[in-house]
């Protein structure tokens, strides 16, 4: 029997029926569901709708649940149930199951509207605190090897054309503010997204004098939620979760795109660990980045994730629609990124640098000449000549195929007289790193310092972030 089939006279067409459920993917919910049931069984009972021994009883019916389905095989059993039609429905079946008619007592003052708003919340919270110790992790593994990478050097680049040299460490360093950034989109949102939508009722708020409070602090949220027909439709948490998730995943691909090249001959900057890598069926030879690749691509399933979302709730009105269980499956598909992260974290452990192959790139090219102008500018030359001088240089040891040091004081000083003894220490490597001394900038005392305080913010990251394990009974941490 359906859970509203008391006005119906008809049957539902059964194509119709099998179709319009979502136990086929909401079976994911039941940790959060369970946990939300108690926390809605404490409230009653505060109420005087259910006893004491009553309330022990529901609580512990619901822990029996969570015990049963415990190991993620048992748990997705749910989705074949061929009476549930969604999550809320199984358990309230299950529970009948578990302890009798009193099962029927946990729906009272509650409506599904409320349910899967408040299951959502928990579940997205959940998924937040698992990519965030994810990203945590894998800016821990950048920073480490980036202390190992010390003072070596490498091209940067602007319009993939070589620009500066840079350090190892600096480039690095670059990602790691990357995830520093996504890491404090996720807590915003999570912090956002913590109001407890139960009390709300199915659009006006619940029908019984409960304190919404109980249930809130239960579950670890901030307070309930101020408005019922919001609470009941709002999904912007959903939203604001999946494009939080589409610039981790934008991030992961700029780096596994950098990597991808660096790995080529043509570049030969890194060497990819076997353990992330595969080979070719016909060509015996290759060694094929597959991991960086397919990193590369799932920013497309994420960021899908969110644009279907944006197109499901656009212009839908006040309260809950039926629209809003396509919200769900988005969330369900980008489960896999915090895997994904972790993957990234054990990759970059495992990379090697091929430092003399960046250096040799760091030291041709001209990749000095902003140093060099920059050296007229402490002579006294405004920036744009010096730029101009510099520029006629660079052409000149083009043509006699030298580096700008390769070239005689005597042919430096036909571009300008500012030219000294002293431009060639301005030039070195050394030398054209440290004039970078800024905040920010690849000097190697700035990276030194820079890289000491990110290593902090990392650390004290990993101490609030521990990795989260997911079953029926773990209890929700609060955001």
């Amino acid at each position: 029997m359906k859970m509203w089939s008391g006005r119906f006279r008809e049957p539902l067409d059964e194509n119709f029926d099998q179709w319009q459920r979502s136990i086929s993917f909401d079976w994911r919910l039941l940790p959060q569901e369970l946990a939300a049931s108690k926390a809605h069984a404490s409230a009653l009972a505060a109420a005087g709708i259910v006893s004491a021994s009553e309330l022990t009883t529901l609580r512990s019916g619901l822990d029996a649940i969570a015990r049963k389905f415990r190991s993620p095989e048992r748990a997705a059993e749910i989705a074949g149930h061929p009476a549930a039609e969604d999550i809320h429905h199984f358990v309230e079946l299950a529970l009948t199951a578990e302890i009798g008619t009193l099962a029927l007592k946990l729906h009272t003052g509650r409506s599904r509207n409320e349910q899967i708003a408040t299951d959502l919340r928990l579940y997205v919270r959940d998924e937040i605190q698992k990519n965030i110790a994810a990203l945590t992790n894998w800016a821990a593994a950048l920073l480490a090897k980036a202390r190992a990478a010390s003072d070596q050097v490498m091209p940067s680049y602007t319009h993939l054309q070589r620009a500066e040299p840079v350090l190892v460490a600096h480039w690095l360093q670059a990602y790691v503010q990357m995830l520093l950034r996504d890491i404090t989109r996720l807590e915003d949102c999570s912090s956002r997204l913590n109001f407890c939508p139960l009390g709300s009722g199915a659009v006006a708020g619940a029908t019984l004098k409960l304190d919404r409070s109980i249930a809130a602090r239960e579950l670890a949220f901030t307070a309930p939620t101020a408005n019922s027909m919001d609470s009941t439709s709002d999904r912007d948490f959903v939203l604001e979760y999946l494009h939080a998730l589409t610039l981790v995943g934008l991030h992961a691909s700029r780096f596994a795109e950098e990597i991808t090249l660096f790995a080529t001959a043509e570049f030969a900057f890194v060497e990819l660990p076997e353990a992330f890598s595969t080979g070719s069926s016909a060509m015996p030879q290759k060694k094929n980045p597959d991991l960086t690749e397919l990193v590369r691509a799932k920013v497309g399933r994420i960021h899908g994730a969110a644009t279907a979302v944006a197109m499901q709730l656009k212009g839908l009105p006040l309260a809950y629609n039926k629209d809003m269980q396509e919200t769900q499956e988005p969330c369900f598909a980008v489960t896999g990124t915090s895997q994904m992260i972790a993957l990234l974290a054990g990759f970059t452990a495992s990379l090697a640098f091929r430092s003399d192959r960046m250096s040799a790139a760091a030291n041709t090219g001209y990749l000095n000449a902003m140093a060099a102008a920059t050296y007229l500018v402490h002579k006294g030359v405004p920036f744009r000549t010096a730029h101009e001088k510099i520029g006629n240089a660079v052409r000149f040891a083009l043509e006699k195929q030298v580096e700008l040091d390769g070239l005689t004081l005597d042919e430096l000083e036909q571009f300008g007289s500012e030219f000294g003894p002293d431009f060639y220490h301005a030039v070195t490597l050394d030398a054209t790193l440290d004039c970078h001394d800024v905040i920010g900038g690849t000097a190697r005392a700035q990276v030194r310092d820079a890289l000491a305080i990110a290593e902090l913010q990392v650390t004290a990251l990993r101490a609030k972030y521990p990795v989260v394990a997911s079953h029926p009974e773990v209890a929700h941490a609060g955001a």
